[in-house]
């Protein structure tokens, strides 16, 4: 029995003791890789701006807004609006957000092009019956961020978004 232990522990010890050649080399890094294990070449940046509107009739309760910065047509454009405050923290939703009223629902909503922005109410409500707070002074903050990392962030929270693509602060319009 001692034998066949001994066997065994001096075929495991030539196992594991042996080393074979390198191989060949992996395929090379993404452009602009600076060979830090990690980093893939660069920051990936996304430009951002906060923006106060009023819906009314005169506007036909909707604005259009250019960028202001260079906008890819391969970028998506995310849209929050300034939901509430609760104890001093700012609540942002990601539109569209739909609101339900006994006459109707009132949708905030938007679109865009690689050149603006276009904010809108949408629903089925009559929006001239609607109360000033619904419509007045209205606070958005547009992001866009390249698409190919759109699937990897939370978009549906303003934070997460503001902490993945390092924005700080938003340009006020």
């Amino acid at each position: 029995m001692k034998k066949i232990v001994s066997i065994l522990f001096v075929t495991a010890m030539l196992l594991t003791a042996c080393t074979g050649s390198q191989g060949p080399p992996g395929p090379p890094g993404p452009p602009g890789s600076t060979g830090t294990p990690g980093n893939d070449g660069g920051l990936i940046e996304a430009s951002a701006f906060e923006i106060d509107i009023t819906f009314n009739a005169d506007n036909e309760f909707a604005h259009t807004e250019n960028y202001g910065f260079e906008v890819l047509a391969s970028d998506v454009t995310l849209v929050y609006i300034l939901w509430d405050t609760i104890e001093g923290n700012d609540i942002w939703r990601l539109l569209p957000q739909t609101v339900p009223f006994d006459n109707g629902d009132l949708v905030y909503n938007f679109d865009f092009t690689q050149t603006d922005v276009h904010f809108f109410l949408d629903g089925t409500i009559d929006f001239t019956t609607l109360g000033t707070e619904w419509t007045n002074n209205q606070i958005f903050r547009v992001v866009v961020i390249p698409a190919v990392n759109v699937d990897s962030v939370d978009v549906s929270n303003l934070n997460e978004v503001m902490q993945s693509y390092h924005i700080e602060s938003f340009e006020l319009k």
